[in-house]
């Protein structure tokens, strides 16, 4: 069977390169891997949270996000301190630091996608609704959650 219009793959490709060229920007602009990035970008998205919605808003294992936050909490943008409600859990949010990082870089990285994205050809904000219809209908037809600006990671 030949697939010649494999979206699987395609997709595949896509999001693999993506990765890659923003670790790329944010390794050699900021000194941060994109995993640990989102990371940031997620406990923003989230404020103060947990290990493990972290790691389901990630789709990561608790013990990938346990390693990352550790290290992230090392050069000072988390803060990790015991949950109030107790257990064994920790409350999870950005360091002034963090925040700050999270608004520079994504600022940087949006801007560097955008024009990557315009370039090619495709409209921006087509592909951007498109592709928030598409994340729209695998979080079960649900809207994603609104933000402040439609291309800002705050």
């Amino acid at each position: 069977m030949n697939h010649t219009k494999n979206l699987g793959l395609e997709l595949h490709t896509l999001v693999s390169r993506l990765e890659r060229a923003g670790d790329r920007i944010l390794r050699s602009e900021h000194g941060l891997s994109y995993r640990r990035f989102m990371v940031l970008v997620m406990v923003g998205e989230l404020g103060v949270s947990t290990q493990r919605a972290l790691a389901d808003s990630l789709a990561v294992t608790e013990p990938s996000v346990s390693r990352m936050v550790a290290a992230l909490a090392e050069t000072g943008l988390l803060t990790v301190v015991p949950d109030p409600a107790g257990g064994n859990r920790r409350q999870i949010a950005l360091t002034d630091a963090g925040r700050a990082l999270v608004d520079r870089a994504g600022s940087q990285l949006i801007q560097r996608l955008t024009e990557l994205v315009e370039s090619s050809g495709v409209p921006f904000d087509t592909y951007f609704a498109h592709t928030r219809r598409l994340n729209a209908a695998l979080d079960g037809g649900g809207t994603r959650p609104a933000r402040r600006d439609t291309h800002d990671y705050r």
